[in-house]
């Protein structure tokens, strides 16, 4: 070995090799020892040449030797034996001391008759790479929080309107005013306002004002005291009162009566409340939030609710788009619900079809987001694959306002076949080819259901999907 390495010293051409070779190279004798370090690899463990030349490669301390420490001695090590380390990602150690992340693979060095001359390792600088996925990583959790607020998902410049506002009204007391069309997610809006807000220790207190009478609204808000009326057989806090400290979310606020609408003002102006059945006034320190998917302003208007109310309680509008004005949104929003469905069912579904993509594009979600996630919870009861088709769908979404993108067959294939007749693996693969892979879209044109053309194909062994 060591006239090789008396070779290669002598060698112009080899040593410029070693010396252009980005990749840390050096060569061990049969005794473990060193005798060939390229420059690359002085860069990468600190040590020059003429410092390990004669040194044990276990100067370098690598983690990962045969999936132990590196050993001792030569003798000890596994390389002989088994002729060669694969690409390993594994960490050596500086000449300064820190620990340098590196892949290293290693082969024996023989004779044409089997005896072994050495063993030459190659060791990669992965410093760099891990730099960059790092950084890709990074841009990743930033792209996540980008298009992620609370429970909220979306890029587009409408939902990123949307978390300005949100994140601007949590950091003041002003009484916010959501408004959207049902399934937007108005109660998730005031959750998440809250939980980023300074009250977020203190409680929420959530009320649905259409659906309790007004005599019921009033107690609930308010409180009441015992006799006040019958039924009332306690003293009671209304939820003005529990939520000191915190948030009271007024749901459908366009629903309540002229009557509550002026007790609601009064607590808006001073901040304080009667139970029903008593004077004594009660101070509390709320902030409101209200919502409602009626057009406040047309009932200002026709009078069938007070405009002072109005204008107290839209302090800070938060306007809510509906699905159908920011569909770039959809796949973020089925990969999500996917998830969840997934990990509540167990099932393993990890994508919905194009057909369904473009029927869900196609739909004008009257429900909203709320309606998008129901469809998903739908196909996951029938889906028994991978994928998501739009036979899984609810019915409503492909009734009228979807009509499915109809693969025109060639004339040459409607002289083949008669839908539903003399089908034989040659124009089902015909038929195939023409439906881009679309087990669906065949199954409609010959009339069978998708499950009997699984069943030809795996009959006459054609493959689920379209091999690239």
């Amino acid at each position: 070995m060591k006239k090789i390495a008396q070779e290669i010293k002598h060698n112009e051409f080899v040593r410029i090799l070693l010396k252009s070779i980005g990749d840390g190279v050096f060569v061990l004798d049969t005794k473990g020892t060193i005798i060939v370090w390229n420059p690359a690899m002085e860069k990468i463990a600190g040590y020059k040449a003429e410092e390990v030349t004669g040194e044990s490669c276990g100067i370098l301390n690598f983690n990962k030797c045969f999936g132990k420490k590196c050993p001792a001695g030569f003798s000890d090590c596994g390389i002989v034996k088994y002729g060669s380390v694969e690409p390993t990602e594994c960490l050596l150690r500086h000449k300064d001391g820190y620990l340098v992340s590196v892949t290293k693979n290693a082969r024996v060095i023989r004779k044409e008759d089997g005896t072994v001359l050495g063993v030459i390792e190659v060791v990669t600088d992965l410093t760099e790479l891990k730099n960059i996925r790092f950084k890709m990583e990074e841009a990743t959790r930033r792209l996540g929080e980008l298009s992620r607020l609370g429970g909220f998902i979306g890029k587009s410049h409408l939902i990123q309107n949307v978390f300005s506002s949100i994140k601007a009204s949590a950091a003041s007391d002003a009484t916010i005013f959501i408004h959207g069309e049902s399934g937007t997610g108005k109660e998730l809006a005031a959750d998440v306002i809250h939980s980023i807000s300074e009250r977020r220790d203190k409680p929420l207190v959530t009320v649905n004002c259409s659906a309790l009478s007004e005599s019921l609204l009033e107690s609930e808000l308010f409180g009441h005291t015992k006799g006040a009326f019958t039924g009332a057989f306690r003293d009671r806090a209304g939820r003005f009162e529990e939520a000191d400290g915190g948030t009271v979310f007024l749901d459908e606020i366009g629903d309540i009566s002229p009557y509550i609408q002026v007790k609601l003002l009064r607590v808006l102006q001073q901040r304080e409340v009667e139970r029903v059945g008593e004077s004594k006034k009660r101070k509390f320190d709320i902030r409101i939030i209200t919502a409602t998917n009626k057009e406040l302003g047309k009932l200002v208007q026709t009078g069938s609710f007070r405009e002072d109310l109005y204008y107290r309680l839209k302090v800070f509008p938060i306007y809510l788009p509906p699905l159908r004005q920011r569909k770039e949104d959809i796949p973020l929003l089925v990969n999500h619900f996917i998830k969840v469905h997934n990990r509540n069912t167990g099932k393993k579904i990890r994508r919905v079809s194009q057909a369904v993509m473009k029927a869900f594009f196609d739909y004008p979600w009257p429900g909203n987001v709320r309606e998008l996630g129901n469809a998903i919870e739908h196909a996951f009861v029938i889906c028994t694959g991978e994928e998501i088709d739009v036979q899984e769908l609810p019915v409503e979404i492909l009734r009228k306002e979807y009509h499915p993108v109809r693969f025109e067959p060639s004339i040459e294939f409607e002289k083949k076949l008669s839908p539903g007749k003399n089908l034989t693996r040659e124009k089902l693969l015909v038929l195939l080819n023409e439906c881009e892979w679309n087990k669906a879209e065949v199954a409609r044109r010959v009339g069978m259901s998708r499950a009997s053309i699984w069943k030809y194909m795996k009959k006459w062994n054609i493959p689920l999907q379209k091999d690239s």
